[in-house]
């Protein structure tokens, strides 16, 4: 450690606070009494947002500049509170003392939150106050503390607005696929018509299966795999497989489904198998409409705008036939379709490969402010 260092821990320097609820009672959202906070909620990058709730009975109480830590799920979070207000039992406050400065200390805790998050892999429930006094702090001479601050409010500035411009082109990325695609469905050509999705489609729901009668064991005589939203969101980490439940179940990596409730509207596409109850497949009749053009139409703003609008302040959404069999579809012809799905293929991907690009650099951004964590509380810095 480098000289003049020591080897303290947080509550030789630290008053800790652990948060306390008041009765459901006091709980008011007209700025009545105190700003009161139940966990990380609101917490912003750094400092915590405007109070949404308020308490009439104060419990426990947080001042100005105190670092506010989650110590229930999700476990280390921190934020700086910008006034006095009362905190839960969701929160505990950290107030650092004259020796200590609070945003050499707000850096330490960064640094700290994989060892408060987590041992071994294992997510704790919550800490508690003594845990929290415990935990290890590298202490050095306050000049020292005021030079580190210097140098990590400069590089995390700069990181910030670093990953704020990768964030926006990631967004803007996405944002003009969605428009080209919109594009597509808006702006048609000579030839296009346009039916009700149930003129042109049948829908079939998916099947339910107990888990005791599913197994990652794929031998077996009429053995299917069984597709859960899961299994197209996250790829093939953990596959599962039934007895095949007949053909109504059972889908091509062409065919088409939405999910009925829960992610509402997302559209899975491209594995074998029978699909799960909370999906079901959108089947074109008569071949005027290939599975492709289906697929972007379903994804395309067009279609879900509406499924959006249908959902709102409805208590447990879920997307029934009779709600999309109205919905229409414009298409133009099978020829004109097919040259339509390669193009938008071809802009897809480079959506996708511009996304890689982006989604790296936020991922080397927020692997940069570790390492700068770690060389400031090794002594390296």
């Amino acid at each position: 450690m480098k000289a003049g260092w020591q080897k303290k821990s947080i509550g030789n320097f630290c008053e800790v606070i652990a948060g306390q609820s008041p009765e459901g009672k006091f709980y008011n959202a007209d700025g009545k009494g105190m700003g009161f906070y139940q966990g990380k909620k609101d917490f912003g990058e750094k400092f915590i947002d405007a109070p949404t709730t308020w308490t009439t009975q104060v419990t426990k109480v947080a001042k100005n500049g105190d670092i506010l830590m989650s110590v229930r799920a999700p476990v280390g979070p921190i934020n700086f509170a910008t006034d006095e207000v009362c905190i839960g039992r969701g929160l505990a406050a950290i107030r650092s003392g004259s020796e200590l400065d609070r945003d050499f200390l707000f850096y330490q805790l960064l640094h700290l939150q994989p060892l408060i998050s987590g041992r071994e892999g294992a997510v704790f429930a919550s800490i508690n106050k003594s845990e929290i006094e415990a935990l290890p702090l590298s202490f050095a001479p306050l000049p020292e503390q005021h030079r580190i601050v210097a140098i990590l409010d400069e590089a995390f500035a700069g990181i910030a607005t670093a990953r704020a411009n990768a964030e926006q082109n990631l967004k803007n990325a996405r944002e003009l696929f969605e428009s080209h695609l919109q594009s597509v469905f808006t702006q048609r050509g000579d030839g296009w018509v346009e039916y009700r999705l149930g003129d042109v489609c049948d829908f079939s729901q998916g099947v339910q299966v107990d888990v005791k009668l599913q197994s990652e064991d794929m031998q077996g005589f009429n053995k299917v795999r069984f597709l859960r939203i899961v299994d197209f969101t996250q790829g093939n980490e953990s596959p599962r497989y039934i007895d095949n439940p007949g053909e109504k179940y059972v889908v091509n990596e062409s065919d088409v489904s939405l999910v009925r409730y829960g992610a509402c509207g997302f559209v899975c596409s491209g594995l074998n198998g029978a699909i799960a109850n909370n999906l079901f497949r959108v089947i074109p009749k008569n071949k005027q409409i290939t599975n492709g053009f289906l697929y972007w139409f379903l994804k395309s703003p067009l279609f879900q705008d509406v499924i959006k609008k249908s959902m709102n302040g409805v208590a447990m959404p879920a997307i029934s036939f009779g709600m999309i069999n109205d919905i229409f579809i414009p298409f133009p012809s099978e020829s004109e379709q097919r040259s339509l799905i390669s193009k938008l293929g071809v802009v897809f991907d480079e959506t996708q490969r511009l996304e890689v690009i982006y989604q790296k650099k936020i991922t080397a951004l927020d692997e940069l402010k570790k390492a700068l964590l770690h060389k400031a509380f090794s002594g390296e810095l």
